[in-house]
């Protein structure tokens, strides 16, 4: 009875998400006379979407090969470049894990990269909205979703045991994922990634607009925690 309960108690958040969803969708609809009709923001750098995703799959490369070359430009950009204005090329969608520092990662510096963290690397409304501003306002050229090798929310939501406090709340954003995995963790954080990106792609009229007109790429991939090696699928 009690796992009953809470497969209900799952399938009403589940409910109360995609209603969210649907209702940031539905109010993007309704606006979208006046937003359609704006221009997404001119790319703050002369780089493709291509050019973008390939600058951070070297920087990763240098990152893994400990030829960093960010960590030396830090402080000179922040004080010259990024006080009053941020010009990112890249977006990132990540786990909230302590263990994926994102600029890091692709060895890139303060300013790069737009970042939004969030447990199991999931799409919610607020993140839409972020993402958005990061497309629509900054420009970005490439927004890529990115899993991480044993992460603890896909793992829980596999489990799918009782937890404290409101964890449980993100078993039903990883739900499809988890049964496309066929019990595989690896191949659930991989499955995630790409629903996930796929989300953005049709949830957001703003990311759909910009890569339809091929101002950005939306891709998703996987860092592997012992390697340090992103993987775009």
């Amino acid at each position: 009875m009690a796992h009953e309960q809470r497969d209900v108690d799952l399938g009403r958040r589940w409910l109360l998400h995609a209603a969210a969803i649907g209702a940031l969708v539905g109010v993007g609809a309704q606006a979208a006379t006046p937003f359609a009709k704006a221009e997404i923001a001119a790319a703050p750098t002369d780089l493709s979407p291509d050019a973008a995703l390939k600058k951070l799959v070297d920087g990763n490369q240098r990152a893994t090969t400990g030829k960093l070359t960010s960590i030396e430009r830090d402080l000179a950009i922040l004080r010259e470049h990024t006080v009053n204005k941020q010009e990112p090329f890249a977006a990132v969608l990540s786990c909230a894990d302590s263990r994926v520092p994102v600029e890091m990662i692709f060895d890139q510096t303060i300013g790069d990269i737009f970042v939004t963290r969030v447990a199991g690397n999931i799409v919610t409304p607020e993140i839409i909205a972020s993402l958005e501003y990061g497309v629509a306002v900054l420009g970005v050229e490439t927004l890529l979703v990115l899993g991480h090798s044993n992460c603890g929310a896909v793992k829980a939501a596999m489990k799918a045991e009782e937890v404290p406090g409101q964890i449980s709340t993100l078993y039903p954003h990883l739900r499809h994922a988890v049964q496309q995995a066929g019990g595989s963790l690896e191949k659930a954080i991989e499955t995630n990634a790409k629903i996930q990106a796929e989300l953005l792609r049709t949830s957001s009229t703003v990311i759909r607009a910009a890569v339809e007109t091929r101002k950005l790429k939306v891709e998703s991939g996987v860092y592997d925690l012992a390697s340090g090696k992103v993987t775009i699928s």
